[in-house]
């Protein structure tokens, strides 16, 4: 049971963060808040439980209200309350190897709150783990008041207390020790520098351990535009990307032009009076060279003349939002400083960061402790899954190439590659496009960055590729040619070994990415094709399906090749491969050309890897539910409980992959090639930034996979 210190401990971002870890760890959880507490003077709405609900596939319960609570308490029927709050914890935790509960934070008008929680953990013999931020207090007064905390809870003798996690560290405080500095220190980093606070010294002579220490980051409050946009009641002049552009400074131009430009960044909210041509135009100008302001705020009400929007429309269709108040700028600052820096319920984005942030700075061995003992089989979650390849890349330690250096989502791809030690991406192209691009973004290019000029480099590869090529008839001609292509030129740094693996494909098409490695690094010893396979996150599995994109229509050697390389790639990443091999008939119910396909592919694939838990052929139903297993197939070793799915041709497989991808609005990773001597994979044109980076994790892993299989 999480239990906050204090009104401004940041608890909601604790138990997200508590909660990630445990998925990350494999761990089954739930989370149950007993009693709501009202936000912004609404009786019913929580907000933890409302963002779990709306992001998430876990058993939450309904909390009760506050009000009842109150008059359960007034009224001298806590025994009431009590029961009423294991009923509903048996019923949020029923599936769960571990619940986490969250408190009430005391208030001045919940000043019971500490008492209820107390209650709550004697209820339900919960382990307590108490919430603190530092706010204003040096370490001392930090230490003291969480051990009255601690007091308050039974001390040193009550042994269900088992520590202490620190959030917010190094947050810009305003003189009551809220998080919630004036507007210019919110968003203006040059604002609040802090010393470190060694928080870990603090406790050497205290009983209470500390299971987290949570660092502030304005990435976190990082909100919409559209957020700050309702919260202004505004009229929107020019949507744009309205909806996924992020806030990350406010700039009020009051100023002349030349000592405003300075101030135009990558993220900026600019304010400006609607009656300022000057500033309008210079800040459409800059988006039209590519620097991603956040929005444009327009005060005062005016009209902004039609020669003036002419002039900009090719900013206002570059994505940059603008929108309007009625009140002057004075007037709109004091409103801006009202506005919530809580997350909402549906920015999952957000949300993510929040999660993967706090989750990074809990103690792992605390969260593995709470499930020891448990004989539960585990699926590898989609939290597990991106944390272990993330932390798999982290161990390989391998140099990735970006063929398509300058394209703005691989730039930030790169940088948070390195930032989060994933891999050292090599970016092929112009140094100084590249640099603008990150300029433009706000994106630091540093170590674990290396960008690579082509013009620089390309006269080296010009022999080996002709050698490699020369039965084929290259000449020296062709081959400066073809490497003009960046794809073909990070091909050959692959091959001569200066890099470990090759990601591309966010403008280059599938057959441009794969043709150059096909023709120049060819598949590995022990594969007769190259095929692949997506990682299909679903919300409480990982499946993996193959071929989708590759093999039009494989016969049934090939397909019994691709079910084996599937298999082994679910369990190189930590899926137990239990294969179907899917068909529009399970077992003998249907005849015809392409379920014996599939029906002799299941007896290759079984005759040559029988270590290998191989069915089919089966009918999607049958592989995935297990009512219909037990009808259709209830002999069957995978039907039910598959998690490798191999598909009879590229057609079924690319339809069904995208159909259950945005039907069900899942994120898949992939597609990862199979059967390459060194991993090349290719992006979809439409790959977001954190597709890049999962793509590069498992480009880094399959390398080092590829090492261990040589050793």
């Amino acid at each position: 049971m999480l239990i906050p210190i204090g009104q401004d401990a940041g608890l909601t971002s604790v138990s997200l963060g508590v909660l990630r870890t445990m998925e990350q760890k494999g761990v089954r959880v739930s989370f149950f808040k007993p009693i709501a507490q009202p936000r912004q003077g609404q009786n019913q709405f929580d907000l933890t439980t409302k963002i779990i609900e709306a992001n998430t596939a876990m058993q939450v319960a309904e909390p009760l209200s506050m009000n009842y609570a109150e008059n359960l308490i007034c009224n001298d029927q806590n025994d009431v309350l009590m029961e009423e709050i294991i009923a509903r914890f048996k019923e949020a935790t029923a599936d769960a190897e571990v619940a986490l509960i969250e408190g009430l934070t005391p208030t001045r008008n919940h000043p019971f709150a500490n008492q209820v929680n107390f209650e709550i953990a004697k209820t339900l013999d919960a382990e307590i783990v108490f919430v603190a931020a530092p706010g204003n207090d040096n370490p001392a007064q930090l230490k003291e008041r969480i051990e009255v905390a601690v007091s308050n809870f039974g001390g040193s003798k009550n042994s269900n207390i088992s520590g202490l996690i620190i959030n917010k560290l190094n947050a810009p405080v305003d003189d009551h020790g809220r998080t919630r500095p004036d507007l210019s220190d919110i968003f203006d980093d040059a604002a609040n520098e802090k010393a470190n606070l060694e928080v870990m010294e603090i406790f050497n002579s205290s009983p209470i351990r500390v299971l987290g220490c949570v660092p502030w980051s304005i990435e976190l409050i990082a909100t919409r535009a559209a957020d700050i946009a309702s919260h202004l009641k505004a009229e929107i002049i020019n949507e744009g990307e309205l909806n996924t552009r992020r806030i990350r400074a406010v700039t009020f131009c009051a100023r002349s032009i030349p000592n405003m430009v300075e101030h135009f960044r990558p993220g900026s909210l600019l304010v400006t009076s609607a009656d300022r041509p000057d500033v309008i135009v210079a800040a459409c100008l800059a988006a039209m060279n590519g620097l991603e302001i956040g929005a444009l705020l327009l005060t005062g009400g005016y009209e902004i003349p039609e020669q003036i929007k002419t002039l900009c429309a090719p900013a206002f269709e570059s994505g940059l939002p603008v929108f309007t108040t009625q009140g002057n700028t004075w007037q709109t600052s004091l409103n801006l400083q009202s506005f919530s820096l809580e997350v909402p319920a549906d920015d999952k984005e957000r949300i993510e960061s929040v999660n993967d942030h706090v989750a990074a700075h809990i103690d792992g061995n605390w969260i593995e402790s709470l499930s020891e003992g448990s004989n539960r089989e585990r699926r590898l979650s989609p939290p597990a899954f991106r944390y272990q390849l993330t932390d798999l890349a982290r161990k390989a330690a391998k140099r990735v190439v970006l063929p398509e250096g300058d394209e703005p989502r691989t730039v930030k791809a790169a940088s948070i590659c390195a930032e989060r030690k994933i891999a050292e991406c090599v970016l092929l192209g112009n140094p100084e496009a590249i640099k603008r691009v990150a300029e433009q973004q706000g994106v630091t290019l540093g170590a674990g960055v290396q960008i690579i000029d082509p013009e620089a480099v390309r006269e080296q590869y010009v022999a080996r590729l002709v050698e490699l090529r020369k039965n084929k008839g290259m000449t020296e001609v062709v081959a400066r040619e073809q490497l003009e292509d960046t794809v073909v030129l990070g091909t050959m740094m692959l091959e001569n070994n200066e890099v470990d693996g090759l990601v591309s494909g966010a403008v280059h098409t599938t057959a441009n990415t794969i043709r150059p490695p096909l023709q120049l690094i060819k598949t590995a010893p022990s594969a007769s094709l190259v095929s692949s396979v997506f990682f299909m996150l679903l919300p409480d599995q990982v499946l993996v399906y193959g071929d989708c994109a590759i093999n039009p229509d494989p016969n049934a050697e090939q397909l019994a090749e691709i079910a084996i390389q599937s298999a082994d790639s679910a369990k190189a990443f930590g899926i137990d491969p239990r294969v179907a091999m899917i068909s529009y008939s399970t077992g003998t119910s249907g005849q015809g050309a392409d379920v014996e396909k599939v029906r002799e592919a299941t007896k290759i694939a079984q005759e040559k890897r029988p270590d290998l838990v191989i069915d089919g052929p089966l009918q999607y139903d049958a592989a995935i539910m297990e009512n219909v297993a037990k009808s259709k197939a209830p002999d069957s070793p995978v039907a039910g409980k598959a998690t490798v799915f191999v598909f009879p041709d590229l057609n079924t497989g690319n339809t069904t992959y995208k159909a259950v991808q945005r039907s069900a609005d899942l994120v898949s990773i992939g597609p990862m090639l199979q059967g390459m001597r060194k991993p090349v994979n290719d992006l979809s044109r439409g790959a977001l930034v954190d597709d890049i980076v999962y793509t590069v994790a498992l480009t880094a892993i399959q390398a080092k996979q590829a090492d261990d299989a040589k050793a």
